[in-house]
């Protein structure tokens, strides 16, 4: 069976974010995603870009590859905005649906990525591993000037673009890994991880009744024990936005319009978690959070890429999103979002 890999979305447009591609058979066709029991494979291209590494921070030398339907991807996507980083990391974004080859640039001219000149993200992994035998997935970040990927750590290459990458971001950013506070960054973060951002896919993928049924009661058992976290704090860890609300925040703005009813994650929709669904419109609102979510492409990836979940390939024409925009009443609970900085200016390419 094919091994289905994870990494893979103003004024509000109600746009989205999948999963990423996975390899297997030479044909056209879809995956298969299904399985007894899902485990994820976490093998990556795990190069980093750092101040003095093997891959230097050089602004303009890299390609932030994403897909707005991915949560994997949507994080860089929002730490990106938020710390200013546009013009030293331009970025690159894959259509929402994809075959089992290759997330793809159908959505530039020609299906073609004007500054990589490929249509298939795939090119980028054959040329750094030939014959390249691991996920194609999103996030990753490609040196432009040998068209090769670096990494596709999606874990890695949030905290580094807040650490090594410092000294372009742009006046004001925000510290959303402080140092006082990565231990527990790290904690919370692990555990909704395992049991929130992963888990939904293991409840959705699952071919047996009881992998099934574990991974609901996990996921449920950790979102009631969020619930109860996030009544009288504002944010998972400290007074401000940190990595780990950037975390959870991409699972949640997918949980009712996907997670829900495709991958029957449903003893609750986010809607009836009082305290949850205030957090995550709180978050939604904030600059660089909504902005970047794009729900058409997160349900058609979701309703079309997995066609062993959901076989007709019929996207549903809901659920109403208009919640998102209605006040949240967090305000009440204190923090600053962006602590001692500022929001991030207009949304730019």
């Amino acid at each position: 069976m094919t091994q289905v890999q994870p990494g893979c979305r103003v004024g509000v447009t109600f746009r989205t974010a999948g999963l990423r591609a996975v390899t297997g058979a030479k044909h056209c066709g879809m995956a298969s995603y299904v399985q007894r029991e899902y485990r994820r494979d976490t093998r990556y291209l795990s190069d980093r870009i750092t101040r003095d590494g093997g891959w230097p921070v050089e602004p303009g030398r890299y390609r932030l590859v994403v897909s707005r339907a991915c949560p994997w991807a949507s994080r860089a996507v929002i730490v990106r905005r938020l710390l200013g980083l546009e013009a030293a990391l331009p970025m690159a974004v894959a259509g929402p649906v994809h075959d089992e080859r290759s997330w793809t640039f159908d959505l530039d001219p020609d299906g073609v990525d004007p500054v990589l000149g490929i249509h298939f993200l795939r090119d980028a992994y054959e040329k750094r591993v030939p014959g390249y035998e691991g996920g194609i997935t999103v996030p990753a970040i490609v040196d432009i000037p040998t068209g090769q990927v670096v990494t596709n750590d999606f874990k890695q290459i949030t905290l580094d673009l807040e650490t090594e990458w410092a000294g372009l971001h742009r006046e004001g950013a925000p510290d959303l890994y402080p140092e006082p506070l990565r231990n527990d960054i790290d904690v919370v973060s692990e555990l909704v991880y395992r049991e929130v951002n992963n888990t939904v896919y293991e409840a959705g993928f699952a071919a047996d009744q009881g992998a099934y049924e574990r991974a609901y009661d996990t996921l449920s058992d950790r979102l009631a024990w969020l619930e109860d976290r996030l009544r009288d704090q504002r944010y998972l860890v400290g007074n401000t936005i940190t990595e780990a609300d950037i975390r959870l925040f991409t699972t949640l703005v997918r949980f009712d319009p996907v997670y829900h009813s495709h991958f029957k994650c449903n003893r609750h929709k986010l809607t009836e978690l009082p305290a949850l669904w205030a957090y995550a419109r709180d978050l939604f609102q904030t600059p660089g959070f909504g902005d970047t979510v794009d729900f058409a492409q997160i349900k058609a990836h979701y309703h079309r890429v997995h066609t062993d979940v959901n076989p007709t390939g019929i996207v549903p024409a809901g659920p109403d999103l208009s919640g998102w925009l209605t006040p949240h009443g967090r305000e009440e609970l204190g923090g600053r979002p962006f602590g001692a900085g500022t929001p991030p200016g207009p949304l730019s390419p």
